[in-house]
């Protein structure tokens, strides 16, 4: 199930076109290096042109939206952090403090913090924006961690936050999250999507220990025993084993690549959410990037489902969006290639024969 508002936005999404990425290769051919010799820099510059149609695409205006949301299966001792953590990483991303804050300067890129569901009041904290969709999700230890219509609406909060920033002239996003206990739904997601078993795709998180983590396991396999979400609708998947920052991640694919804007995913939960939105619209695949590997087990499964590689692996698994500004900075590089270097005819240097 999705709401007529979804699937109005889906429809919206263009295939890419080859005679873009073809024009932009020409061009990548005639600079002063031998062909192909940039590598991917050369790949993400075509694709960025086919994204945009725009043989000379600018993206100077850049936005990271970091979804916090809690997470009721912390209850069940996942995590090595308690979940009161959530919201005073709000605050510290408010405050600028955060590793995103610090990466996303770096990148050219601002912040927007999203509450779409912690389990705390903020009432009207300034630079907040406010689509909470619930106070946390449920233990889906227990049950369902969310209502079908809990999972529509956290998907309609990221499609509202991508198109405010689309509206606004932002033409690169990054996305980021925060909530303690999301690498367990996120393990759970995978798991379903992969048919592989929990234990072969799930890893520490924040770090807990060798009980801790057989603990986690366990918890994540009777809760898709329990719950049995369902492969082939990713609604489903989403309500009973996601949590609202998945969701919310789905929504902002799903609307950044309704208008044209490129999305650099960040790490394991950043994937959760690709993953769901490629699920429900496959067309979203070609207006998303994987910044980076991430050390959790299950992120290079999510990968490959999506036939995504990412640009670099440097074992991050911090999360917040931090390895997607690295991403960006990448991007950066490759447009600045693609834009400013001199052509063959141009330096006046002779060609390969």
């Amino acid at each position: 199930m999705i709401s007529e508002r979804i699937d109005k936005i889906i429809k919206e999404i263009l295939p890419l076109e080859d005679d873009f990425r073809t024009k932009a290769r020409e061009r990548l051919d005639s600079l002063t290096k031998p062909q192909g010799s940039l590598g991917r820099l050369e790949e993400l510059a075509a694709e960025i042109v086919a994204i945009r149609r725009d043989l000379r695409p600018e993206l100077k205006k850049r936005i990271f939206a970091v979804f916090a949301g809690d997470h009721g299966v912390a209850e069940e001792g996942v995590s090595a952090f308690p979940p009161e953590v959530t919201p005073q990483m709000v605050f510290n991303f408010l405050r600028g403090g955060a590793g995103i804050n610090i990466l996303a300067k770096a990148a050219g890129a601002e912040v927007a913090v999203v509450d779409i569901g912690v389990n705390y009041e903020f009432e009207n904290v300034k630079g907040l924006i406010n689509k909470k969709v619930m106070k946390g999700t449920r233990n889906m230890a227990k049950g369902p961690a969310m209502t079908m219509e809990e999972a529509v609406k956290s998907i309609e909060a990221g499609i509202d936050i991508a198109l405010r920033y689309a509206d606004e002239g932002y033409n690169l996003f990054g996305t980021g999250e925060m909530g303690i206990g999301n690498t367990t739904p996120s393990s759970a997601i995978v798991s379903v999507f992969s048919g592989l078993s929990p234990h072969e795709v799930t890893g520490r998180g924040t770090g807990v220990n060798d009980g801790s983590f057989e603990n986690k396991v366990s918890i994540i396999e009777n809760a898709i025993k329990l719950n049995r979400p369902d492969a082939s609708n990713p609604m489903d998947v989403l309500a009973k084993v996601g949590g609202t920052e998945i969701g919310g991640i789905a929504g902002f694919c799903i609307g950044a690549a309704s208008r044209r804007i490129p999305v650099l995913i960040d790490g394991f939960i950043s994937t959760a959410g690709a993953l769901i939105a490629c699920k429900m619209a496959p067309s979203v695949r070609d207006y998303i990037f994987s910044s980076h590997q991430s050390v959790e087990k299950g992120h290079i499964k999510m990968l490959e489902i999506m036939g995504l590689r990412p640009l670099v692996n440097l074992d991050l698994r911090l999360g917040e969006g931090t390895g997607a500004a690295i991403g960006m900075m990448i991007v950066e590089s490759a447009l600045r290639i693609y834009n400013d270097m001199s052509t063959f005819e141009e330096a006046q240097v002779s060609e390969s024969n």
